[in-house]
This record gives structure tokens, sequence and C-alpha cells, in this order.
């Protein structure tokens, strides 16, 4: 949305509310951008960005599936002397 900086001012509530939403807004000058609303990122607490992380831990060990063990993965490059092939 384009809104020039005098209407701007009447609709200031409504227009920070349409920001908040992820609509967005840009105020003009003249018929030249000046500025543009966006919403401001939300700071995490440090518990909040822990439990973010311990879900994400456990999202992912749950996908986790076994393989083949990765200590003898590169044994093909090398000879029975464990040189160089």
């Amino acid at each position: 949305m384009r809104i020039s900086v005098s209407d701007a001012k009447a609709q200031l509530t409504d227009l920070v509310r349409r920001a908040e939403a992820g609509e967005e807004v840009v105020l003009t000058r003249h018929d030249q951008e000046v500025v543009r609303m966006v919403p401001v990122k939300k700071v995490l607490t440090r518990e909040q960005r822990r439990a973010i992380l311990e879900e994400i831990s456990l999202s992912a060990s749950s996908k986790a599936k076994s393989g083949p063990s990765a200590a003898r993965s590169q044994d093909f490059l090398y000879d029975e002397f464990g040189l160089p092939k």
C-alpha cells in the first residue's frame, strides 16, 4: 500500500495495524517513496530461544535414521597397508 505522508497522518493507527499484520505500507512525499513501515522483530528471551532449540532437537532426533558407521567410510581410498590407492 502506498500513501502520502499528509494522508497517513489521519490514518496512522490503521496503517500501523496493517504493517504489523504483514502488509507493506510505504509512505510517499511528492510521489517518491520515503518510508517503508515494517513490524519490529520480536526479541525472544533466553528461555524462549532454549525452548525453540530443544523442540528442533527433538524433532530432528525423531527423524534421524541409523546407517553405516562413518569410522570406516573412506577405507576404499587406501590399500591394506594404509597407503593411498
